[in-house]
């Protein structure tokens, strides 16, 4: 066997939590409804779909800009202008494999061996692995889960050190459902100014959020534009999972270092697709208020069955397409609970403890990766399961 590197061999396991049991499952013939992964159920806009063909066909098949074809970088600073309100112009932003591959060059570019990057627990996995293979030591900050996993500086401020480099924020929250105020961004800005720390702030669903939530880019706040790197993708809104394709935007003086990760790493992201994102971001605004609304109608649908089940209670998510019902009253944790369900009814749900321990006593439930019908489906089963405990 090769020797692997250390990056490899000293840093935590991936894992792929209850997706990778069911996958283990096979070809089986269980009828198996998948709630454990954030894929949407919609199929992506035909008008996006059809400026990709177009540019296929009219040759968009070479080398191209290495931080991602103009046009689609000044739609794209107008978008985050006039939504975000961040000031940023097309030489600020970079196009990127998805916001996996930002979130990567991020760390990459800003984070040395033995550097610490605070995460807020319940935190997103894949962050922790990147900050790892990066050399950076990541620290957990607790979330007020009495106050509904609410940001407080309190919590947060004693775990900084001068070794701490950045605070990474998933804003709204994968796995909770919360869309931060912004009074709690504004803690977690003081913090980063006054301790000269970088915000890494992963906004993957910003336009997936409910009823009065506003959702809204820390960037935004004074003082913040030249030390935070906005992540944001296609993939959730508009149903372009599959693509891979993100962007990121952040202060010009970022961005050498980040391109000399992307750069040497996939040279930039595929041309022609760029086209079909470029669509999607000038496109009409009905459809993804569509899908939005589609995800809502989701969201009132598995709340309001999941509270009806004996030692189950499940608090309305405000953007995202998850729920994080606290099931501590059965008794259950989370991965024996997640076990259970998928080994007695066929539902895929992720333990909450996948996601670190103050996810402990919950489980994550996507309502936007199957139809009405099949959620339906799948809240009949996991009432069986929790009125036959």
């Amino acid at each position: 066997m090769p020797r692997f590197a250390r990056r490899i061999t000293q840093t935590s396991r991936k894992s792929y939590g209850m997706f990778a049991k069911a996958a283990a499952l096979g070809n089986d013939g269980r009828d198996l409804i998948h709630l454990e992964l954030g894929q949407p159920v919609h199929d992506t806009p035909s008008h996006i779909k059809d400026a990709t063909i177009r540019a296929l066909q009219a040759g968009e098949v070479h080398y191209s800009d290495l931080q991602g074809i103009l046009p689609l970088r000044q739609a794209l600073a107008a978008k985050l202008r006039e939504h975000n309100k961040l000031d940023v112009e097309a030489g600020e932003i970079l196009i990127t494999n998805g916001l996996t591959q930002a979130s990567f060059a991020a760390f990459m570019a800003l984070v040395d061996d033995g550097d610490e990057v605070i995460l807020l627990e319940p935190y997103y996995p894949q962050h922790l692995g990147k900050v790892e293979m990066a050399g950076g030591r990541v620290v957990f900050a607790p979330l007020d889960k009495e106050a509904g996993f609410r940001i407080r500086k309190e919590l947060i401020a004693p775990l900084v050190t001068p070794r701490t480099r950045m605070i990474v924020l998933v804003n709204p929250s994968n796995p909770t459902g919360r869309v931060y105020c912004r009074e709690e961004l504004q803690d977690v800005a003081d913090l980063a100014i006054e301790h000269d720390l970088v915000v890494v702030s992963d906004e993957v669903y910003e336009q997936i959020v409910f009823d009065r939530s506003e959702h809204v880019s820390i960037a935004s706040l004074p003082g913040m534009k030249e030390r935070t790197i906005s992540m944001f993708a296609f993939t959730k809104a508009y149903a372009m999972d599959g693509w891979r394709l993100g962007y990121l935007a952040a202060d010009k003086a970022m961005m050498p270092a980040l391109m000399k990760v992307t750069a040497s790493e996939v040279t930039h992201v595929n041309t022609f697709i760029q086209h079909g994102a470029l669509a999607a971001v000038t496109g009409p605004a009905a459809v993804l208020d569509e899908m939005v609304e589609d995800d809502r109608r989701k969201r009132d649908l598995v709340v309001s069955r999941l509270n009806q089940m004996p030692g189950v209670k499940c608090a309305m998510p405000e953007g995202t397409i998850y729920a994080f019902p606290d099931i501590s009253g059965t008794g259950l944790g989370a991965q024996e609970a997640a076990d259970a369900i998928l080994d007695k009814v066929d539902v895929v749900v992720e333990a909450g403890s996948f996601y670190g321990p103050a996810g402990e006593g919950h489980l994550r439930v996507c309502f936007g990766s199957q139809s009405h019908e099949r959620l339906e489906e799948a809240m009949d089963r996991l009432a069986r399961f929790f009125n036959g405990l």
